[in-house]
């Protein structure tokens, strides 16, 4: 997929000391956990990014030129046990997570405008606790990967009634099923 990359990004990449860092948004229904590869805290667009230094790790991003759902896994390691509770306690299942690739300039500020390089949902997430300390590793599927999914819902008025109790819109569609013939622009 072709990025277009602001002046700033573009400058950066093409120096002969490339900081490049990693800044991960993953939108729990407690609120937002926004984390960055570096130390310390981070501001970005309006939001401040706990630093995680080695702490984090992700998996290689996949790009192709045909339409897949590639995923992403993301292990967050040293993790204190009272934080563990929260991550197991947290409804996690289809919220979204979102990763941008940016740098640092060598006066160690943000280079504007990281770029987007991963938008998905988590579908799992694994928790390991030894004690004080504990592993997190979060999958997440690229939101194509709703595509590969069969849709169970019918064009009945039972299965409309589910979403808007009272219409009626569908109990018009059996009729339609009988083979009749409609004839357009003339009188039967």
């Amino acid at each position: 997929m072709a990025r277009n990359l602001t002046t700033g990004m573009l400058a950066e990449v093409t120096v002969d000391r490339l900081e490049p860092i990693i800044l991960i948004k993953l939108a729990f229904e407690s609120g937002d956990l926004n984390l960055w590869t570096g130390i310390g805290d981070l501001a970005w667009d309006g939001d401040v990014y706990a630093g995680t230094g080695t702490l984090l790790a992700l998996s290689p991003l996949q790009e192709t030129q045909s339409l897949t759902a590639a995923g992403l896994t993301g292990t967050l390691s040293g993790i204190p046990s009272e934080l563990i509770a929260i991550a197991l306690n947290e409804n996690y299942m289809s919220r979204p997570v979102t990763v941008w690739l940016g740098a640092m300039t060598d006066t160690g500020q943000l280079v504007s405008d990281p770029v987007r390089v991963f938008g998905g949902l988590i579908d799992v997430m694994a928790v390991e606790d030894s004690g004080e300390t504990g592993t997190i590793q979060v999958t997440a599927e690229n939101r194509l990967v709703r595509l590969e999914q069969p849709n169970l819902r019918r064009y009945t008025p039972e299965d409309q009634a589910i979403d808007y109790p009272g219409d009626l819109g569908l109990s018009f569609v059996a009729p339609l099923n009988d083979g009749r013939q409609i004839v357009w622009g003339r009188a039967e």
